[in-house]
């Protein structure tokens, strides 16, 4: 590619005083500056606040915690995970602060395991991290594409007076046209990049507050506040009928929508300030999402009069409660549901800047991954364009992610599945390198300037105890007795992952991959 530089090139000239001290760290770290620093501590703290999103992540999740204990298991058990989840991001934020690298997780770990393991602790974690940020990708936009055809299906008479049902082909093909678009997005300079994240940022924020609002304010029938915060529902339809186990997976919807905060992470080498800038957009990411989010789902919960209505697959929205709630909401007030078409199209304009936001960390750790030489053909995916974009790197994220989704014309069971990943990998990864920092490191870690003082070795405990939690509570079965159709492969697929990891390590990359690569000495 004409306009691309390798990581030979001349190092990007830095111009400010606080931009200079940033790339001065980064050599101490062994890498030059090659990306161009032009984000502010907003504009990161942005872009992994439209990652997280819980106003797509709620909504398309949503299914999952009516179903397992319902209200209950979602407004009382979110703050239960926000608050270990939180644990998670404040460890995450002490590691970034100390190791402000696009790297990010796999740098951290390298450095943090002690030097007889930093290659096999680099590796997996940098592999589980990717391949978790690719199935991320997928989750987001493949529930894009679904949400779109969903509002079509009401839009056109619902399914019990003949609206338009998209095939999975058609489903397919508007999927691979929003990654397409991302993409195309994603090969902008970065300060384009970076009023796409504020702009997601803000249409989170304007879009819970608004929804917020309107559900409550249209809603004739509205579920009392004991119900909204004692309700569990047994009705699961899966056999399962231990309380203490349906409130278990129904937690899962509220992990899945408090994750992708390491974004901020893998942005470090755009972000000015970034030993500081970088733990502040992942601890306040996390923070306000967990607040945001708490909101609109006790907004949400008041409409959720009628749950076995609202799951049942023959309703006009086929199945899909949250729309099913806000259509029928405005029809009955209004005598037509277009204003509840309006408020999904509010959540699709989320889901679609958090698809955006998503390829654009998954291309920075694509990058960074691929500049310590980790991923096959390094040398044409680290590749930077004159505007300091990885672009190579930014469709090799879209073609993956597309290919993930082609499961879903075999095998439905199999995609949710590997959708599981998206939270199950990046959660992995999430916690190996705050393992290693409370046990290999925990004499030896020398903190940057966001640090979690005598405390940090309690908080990543009980992080690293909950990551643990989360990938056992998604291998669990979901329904009872198992079946074909009701497997739940997340555990195969995750296995999956460890064992090709493990199987390519032991085979391959421990004769040559040593981990981070120091690029500093490379020839101009």
């Amino acid at each position: 590619m004409a306009a691309a530089v390798s990581r030979r090139n001349v190092e990007l000239p830095i111009a400010d005083p606080a931009a200079d001290r940033d790339r001065v760290r980064l050599h101490q770290l062994g890498y030059k500056q090659e990306l161009k620093r032009g984000l502010s501590v907003l504009s990161n703290f942005a872009l992994s606040f439209s990652i997280i999103s819980v106003l797509m992540g709620v909504t398309i999740t949503y299914n999952t915690g009516l179903r397992y204990g319902g209200p209950v298991s979602m407004t009382i058990g979110w703050f239960f995970v926000s608050a270990l989840n939180g644990c998670v991001a404040l460890s995450m934020a002490e590691i970034c602060s100390a190791y402000p690298t696009s790297g990010g997780l796999y740098y951290w770990s390298a450095k943090l395991a002690g030097k007889d393991w930093a290659p096999l602790a680099s590796w997996l974690t940098g592999w589980f991290n990717i391949v978790g940020q690719w199935a991320g990708t997928t989750s987001v936009d493949f529930s894009l594409a679904q949400l779109v055809q969903v509002i079509i299906l009401l839009a056109t008479g619902g399914l019990n007076g003949g609206g338009y049902m998209a095939s999975k082909y058609v489903v397919l093909a508007i999927y691979g046209a929003i990654l397409v678009i991302h993409g195309l997005m994603n090969s902008l300079p970065i300060h384009c990049l970076a009023w796409f994240g504020h702009l997601g940022a803000f249409w989170n924020a304007a879009g819970t507050f608004a929804l917020v609002i309107i559900i409550p304010a249209v809603a004739k029938e509205r579920a009392s506040t004991e119900y909204i915060f004692t309700h569990l529902n047994t009705d699961n339809g899966m056999g399962i009928h231990n309380k203490a186990y349906i409130l278990a997976m129904g937690l899962l919807m509220s992990q899945y929508s408090l994750i992708g905060y390491d974004a901020s992470a893998h942005m470090t080498e755009e972000t000015k300030n970034a030993d500081w800038s970088g733990p502040m957009g992942i601890v306040t990411s996390v923070a306000l999402s967990s607040v945001f989010g708490w909101i609109y789902l006790v907004a949400l919960a008041s409409l959720m009069t009628d749950i076995p209505y609202l799951l049942d697959p023959s309703n006009d929205a086929g199945g899909y409660a949250v729309a099913q709630a806000l259509y029928d909401a405005f029809r009955r007030r209004y005598g037509t549901g277009v204003g509840g078409l309006l408020c999904l199209g509010i959540v699709a304009v989320t889901t679609f800047l958090c698809g955006s936001a998503c390829v654009t960390s998954n291309s920075r750790m694509g990058y960074a991954f691929s500049r310590d030489g980790a991923v096959p053909f390094s040398r044409v995916w680290h590749r930077v364009t004159k505007h300091e974009v990885p672009l190579n790197v930014v469709w090799l994220s879209v073609s993956v992610a597309f290919v993930m989704a082609l499961t879903s014309l075999g095998s439905q069971v199999a995609f949710q599945a590997m959708l599981s990943v998206a939270t199950v990998g990046p959660y992995i990864a999430y916690g190996l390198p705050i393992f290693f920092r409370v046990t290999m490191a925990r004499r030896s870690f020398v903190p940057g300037p966001f640090n979690l003082g005598r405390y940090g070795l309690l908080v990543g405990r009980v992080a690293v105890t909950w990551v643990a939690v989360v990938t056992v509570l998604f291998s669990l079965p979901v329904a009872y007795p198992v079946a074909a159709d009701t497997f739940n492969y997340t555990p195969v697929l995750v296995g999956g992952v460890l064992l090709l990891s493990l199987g390519s390590w032991l085979l391959h990359a421990r004769f040559w991959f040593q981990g981070p690569v120091n690029n500093v000495g490379a020839s101009i």
